[in-house]
């Protein structure tokens, strides 16, 4: 009973999503503040009747209700039970359920938190959001039901796939969406807007805040998605180019680029066309990730569906927002005029270089991740990119960005000066130079990965540190004054901070990590990167719902014994899968990651042994960049986002109706 109250609240959901969508648009336009009114109480029913949908479905789970289809599929008694509350959306039905569940939640937050905004303005952006409802609720009522009833229930379930079920995918999955489908709201201010006739500072200083919270959560879920692939599939690396990581990295990239250009049209009224444009193309990439995912054009681990009529019709979604928000906006682009002028070097064109950086290399991502697609397509053969093409191609561009952002973010607007900027910066210049020589002078006949990236790291980080300190002004008590300063300017040090010790972490992984493999019989000790590892014992382990290989591996250095390492290699009987389960010794410099392999003729066993160093400060510095996002979002002039429009200005841009 309660699974087909799930599914009727569905329905019933997407019914209120059609009347959301269409009475308050025409409200808006005849100014009769009764028909705008419906968007609220529409948008709260909505976002209820998806949550308890979801809560139905969930309870399916928890317990194992194998009637449903997706119970069987995607579950087993014998799992543990945060595996069947997790398994509810590792699958492609429940995901999408997830994705409908956190639309409408950020749909009602507009509801809830967007008093400030004009009736007319709430009102059609709540029903451009509604809009979007409408068309994934037709999706996974048409093609994805999850609530699909069996005939005859079996015993038991077919349990999940068992590189789900592990913590890390507890969590990424959840943030993930929250960024994907936060850009929904950039989306939705960017075409009320058009449709309005309202592009000025005040539209900027609204739309930034949902904008920030999803590009947080886009940061946090793909760094949860890096960590997870680094511990969890046992190949050693953080990122690997695949198709679905790129479909996240794309709008993250779109996403921080309109962050930044919302700032200049905040400030100076000025890249107001691209700026609406950057907010449909973020939710836009947004689409053509879940494209990616569940279409099966492209081959990949993490992909959820590989079924082409599911393909069509999110096909059919993206041609129809994207379509119709680019129409629209070519219809109206030419009349928003940019009123605030602006040299060569001034602030304004350090965030323009910034778009323009952001941007192409979105642009490359997307080229590298589609093209074995349009081959195949066009030459009738599989076609291959790797690591080795995004490298090369993308990595310029991030170079460009580090060695710009310290400069930029300390230029005055309207106009400025690069000596009186680079004077202020002399000395992170000097230290970054003079750490970058003494990391070649040290690693001397080694790749200058390294040193180029121990210099852009410290560029960045002392250049953030600067310009935080900068703006305590000259004389005085500047520490004081420190601590007083706006939570969005130190939100925006930590975040560029982050940045730079990711940049430093990368590089240097990159160019110092060391790998072995080899064959070690129990009771051997070999040496990796001066550590000592000692294979003690192999032994067989049953768990919940695997069988497990374990490998007990002591590790020491200069005769002290630092831990022991467990490495596993696990069968899981349903699914008939293996997984490995690597085991790390995590340190604040390196990490020594060991995995074992399958026994040999010999009577020896295959371990892989990798030292990482710098690993950690990878995630660090995610972290950093999502707490500088959460600092800017609480500083108070977002909270009161609407009273930053100055009293009598008429809004600037496309012609109001």
């Amino acid at each position: 009973m309660i699974i087909e109250l799930g599914h009727f609240a569905l329905i019933l959901a997407c019914l209120i999503a059609c009347v959301q969508a269409i009475i308050p648009l025409i409200g808006a336009h005849k100014r009769w503040p009764g028909w705008m009114a419906v968007a609220e109480p529409a948008a709260n029913a909505q976002f209820l009747l998806v949550a308890f949908s979801f809560a139905a479905l969930t309870y399916a789970f928890v317990t194992s209700d194998f009637s449903v289809k997706l119970v069987v599929n995607n579950s087993h008694t014998a799992k543990p039970m945060l595996y069947k509350i997790t398994g509810v959306w590792g699958n492609h039905e429940g995901s999408m359920l997830l994705w409908l569940l956190i639309l409408t939640l950020f749909g009602v937050s507009a509801a809830w938190f967007g008093g400030n905004l004009p009736p007319t303005l709430r009102a059609r952006v709540l029903a451009v959001q509604s809009s979007i409802g409408v068309a994934f609720y037709a999706f996974i009522l048409l093609t994805s039901n999850p609530f699909e009833r069996l005939a005859v229930p079996p015993m038991n379930g077919r349990d999940l796939n068992p590189l789900l079920q592990d913590p890390g995918l507890a969590f990424h999955p959840p943030f993930l969406y929250l960024g994907y489908v936060g850009l929904s709201m950039a989306f939705s201010f960017a075409v009320a807007a058009l449709i309005e006739g309202r592009v000025d500072a005040a539209w900027a200083r609204w739309v930034r805040p949902w904008t920030l919270a999803a590009w947080m959560f886009l940061t946090v879920g793909i760094g949860l998605g890096s960590w997870w692939a680094y511990y969890e599939l046992g190949w050693g690396g953080f990122w690997f180019w695949d198709p679905v990581e790129n479909a996240s990295f794309m709008p993250w990239l779109f996403a921080a680029a309109l962050l930044h250009s919302a700032v200049v049209v905040e400030k100076r009224e000025s890249l107001k066309s691209w700026t609406i444009l950057l907010a449909i193309l973020a939710f836009g990439f947004s689409l053509i990730g879940t494209f990616i995912v569940r279409s099966g054009v492209i081959t990949s681990v993490h992909a959820f569906a590989n079924d082409p009529e599911r393909g069509v019709f999110i096909l059919l979604i993206l041609a129809v927002f994207m379509g119709g928000a680019l129409v629209l906006y070519a219809a109206r682009a030419g009349a928003m005029e940019a009123r605030g002028v602006f040299s060569p070097v001034s602030r304004e064109s350090a965030l323009v270089l910034n778009n323009i950086l952001l941007a192409v290399s979105a642009l490359v991502v997307f080229v590298g991740t589609i093209w074995p697609l349009v081959g195949e397509m066009i030459l009738g053969r599989k076609l291959s990119v790797g690591a080795p093409f995004f490298n090369m191609a993308f990595t310029p561009f991030m170079v460009a960005l580090g060695l710009a952002l310290p400069i930029g973010s300390m230029l005055p607007w309207k106009r400025g000066a690069i000596r009186r900027v680079l004077r202020a910066l002399r000395l992170p210049l000097m230290l970054a130079i003079a750490l970058m020589a003494l990391t070649f002078a040290v690693q001397t006949g080694r790749s200058a990965l390294g040193p180029v990236g121990v210099f852009l790291g410290a560029w960045v980080v002392m250049g953030a540190m600067i310009d935080i300190w900068s703006k305590t002004g000259r004389t005085g008590n500047r520490m004081g004054r420190l601590t007083r300063l706006p939570r969005a300017d130190w939100g925006k040090a930590v975040a560029h901070g982050g940045l730079g010790v990711t940049m430093f972490a990368i590089a240097g992984l990159m160019a110092w990590e060391k790998e072995d493999i080899r064959v070690a019989q129990v009771g051997e000790s070999f040496e990796v990167a001066g550590y000592t590892l000692t294979l003690q014992d192999v032994r067989q382990v049953q768990g919940p719902n695997f069988r497990s290989t374990t490998g007990d591996v002591l590790l020491s250095r200069n005769g002290r014994e630092i831990s022991t390492l467990h490495p596993e290699k696990r069968i899981y009987p349903v699914q008939q899968m293996p997984t490995t389960e690597a085991a790390i010794d995590y340190g604040l410099l390196r990490d020594v990651y060991v995995v074992i392999g399958d026994p040999q003729n010999n009577g020896g066993w295959t371990v892989r042994t990798y030292y990482k160093p710098l690993a950690n400060w990878i995630w660090g510095g995610s972290i950093l960049m999502a707490l500088g996002g959460l600092l800017s979002l609480s500083d108070r002039r977002y909270r009161v986002a609407a009273g930053a429009r100055k009293a009598g200005t008429r809004a600037q841009g496309v012609p109001a109706e």
